[in-house]
């Protein structure tokens, strides 16, 4: 049986919790009540990944920045992130690895911040 994409919307604007399926076939349901937690050896310096829904970078050694990996043109997940620039791959939108503000639409926003500490060995991230 298919699900349809209007069917996963009415799902998810009821409250409930919806696996998402990733291109590889995979299924993720996340936690939202709890925080994400990163090795910080995984968050290269100068870069970032995108994890968990969250996206953390560390534009310089020891200091780190996160944002909820939602692009705010359409609610794609952000994909990559490099040294310039965090990249939503539905269309293009481009956000600073420093400040999360966009730098390339369509978006006509920037990403939003999470709080984000460092607690041991890793990159502690608030979902809210």
């Amino acid at each position: 049986m298919t699900t349809t994409r209007r069917q996963v919307m009415a799902v998810a604007a009821a409250g409930a919790a919806v696996p998402l399926a990733a291109c590889g076939g995979s299924t993720e349901q996340v936690d939202s009540s709890q925080p994400v937690r990163i090795p910080v050896a995984d968050v290269p310096e100068g870069g970032g990944l995108v994890m968990d829904g969250v996206v953390v970078t560390q534009p310089s050694a020891g200091e780190y920045k996160a944002f909820d990996a939602r692009c705010p043109h359409q609610g794609c997940t952000v994909s990559e992130v490099t040294t310039r620039a965090i990249i939503c791959p539905c269309h293009g939108s481009e956000f600073d690895p420093q400040s999360g503000d966009m730098t390339q639409g369509p978006a006509t926003e920037g990403l939003d911040e999470r709080t984000v500490t460092v607690e041991d060995d890793d990159v502690v991230v608030s979902r809210e």
